[in-house]
């Protein structure tokens, strides 16, 4: 069966969950920002979410759907992270049993903070995709409620309370640009942005090294790489999810890809011009503004600060960096 986008009307109808739970994030111009990027940038702190990350908004929201069958049945999730964050905040708050999946290796940051929820942790795969496919199997088997990452309308809806807070606040926005792993926080973003305003300009950035969805984008078709290569775990997707893929191609207006040193540079940025902290894939929007600096110059521009969930070990990498490229 053929998953229907969200509308805006469903979003307006999520923040009336969210706000149960979540205050508005905050949305901050920092005017050592605008001098390196040659624009009016507005940050959209989703760093500052109870998990550290955006996706919080449509786990509160999906969990807020569920029937009490699925309720009692619990949820199941495959995650480099931030998802089962977002899923297991949700359930603790709905008292629904929650397992997440994640591969070997992951974000030890995440990971802990996921226990620390209530949820049950399960280690498996090389990568998010062997994960999932593990945590698929056992909800076949089980009967849990499994809950995709990207492919689930009550997820956009909820996510797309974040856009409908930066324009309410900023309604002079003329471009957003929002990371991608599977694509969710992209086309959630696109479906409030163009209702309220076909003129926004909204465009999607995401890991060189983890260009399944770009490719996806471009090319109108379904895809599955054989591997990734990037730092930033929320970014490294190697399928495409058809869902945002669907809105994406509707909606987006481009799609970039950075470095991951590219991605080292924007994290100290923040940190030296905004004097906050991002992950890999929380920062990929100021690694994109600065690609486009000459494209962006002079307009109004909301970075999505998605996640802030970095190790320390990430983070000492990300600062060598400079130390190297000096």
């Amino acid at each position: 069966m053929e998953l229907c986008p969200p509308t805006l009307r469903d979003v307006l109808r999520a923040r009336r969950v969210v706000r149960r739970f979540l205050s508005p994030t905050p949305l901050i111009n920092y005017p050592a920002l605008d001098a390196a990027l040659g624009c009016e940038a507005y940050v959209k702190h989703e760093n500052h979410q109870p998990v550290g990350a955006f996706k919080v908004r449509g786990g509160l929201y999906l969990v807020s759907q569920l029937g009490e069958a699925e309720r009692q049945r619990g949820v199941i999730a495959a995650s480099t992270g931030n998802h089962g964050l977002s899923l297991a905040y949700a359930a603790r708050a709905f008292g629904v049993p929650a397992v997440i999946g994640v591969p070997e290796g992951a974000n030890a940051v995440k990971v802990q903070a996921i226990a620390a929820l209530g949820a049950e942790v399960l280690v498996f795969g090389a990568d998010f995709d062997e994960a999932r496919e593990h945590v698929e199997e056992l909800a076949a088997g089980r009967g849990y409620r499994y809950v995709h990452s990207g492919d689930e309308p009550a997820l956009l809806a909820g996510v797309g309370t974040l856009a409908l807070e930066v324009l309410e606040e900023q309604p002079e926005i003329e471009v957003f640009i929002v990371p991608v792993g599977g694509g969710s926080g992209a086309a959630a973003a696109a479906i409030v942005a163009k209702s309220i305003d076909p003129a926004i300009t909204v465009i999607g950035v995401q890991a060189a090294g983890a260009p399944a969805a770009w490719h996806g984008w471009r090319e109108g078709r379904s895809v599955t790489l054989p591997s990734v290569h990037t730092f930033a775990e929320g970014l490294a997707t190697r399928t495409t999810f058809a869902l945002p893929q669907r809105v994406m191609r509707e909606l987006l207006d481009d799609f970039v890809l950075v470095s991951d040193d590219e991605l080292r540079g924007a994290i100290r940025l923040y940190l030296e011009r905004a004097h906050t902290l991002a992950e890999g894939a929380g920062a990929a929007s100021l690694a994109a503004a600065l690609k486009l600096r000459e494209r962006l110059a002079g307009r109004r521009v909301a970075l999505v600060l998605s996640g802030g969930n970095i190790t320390v070990g990430q983070l000492r990498n990300a600062l060598a960096a400079e130390h190297d490229a000096g």
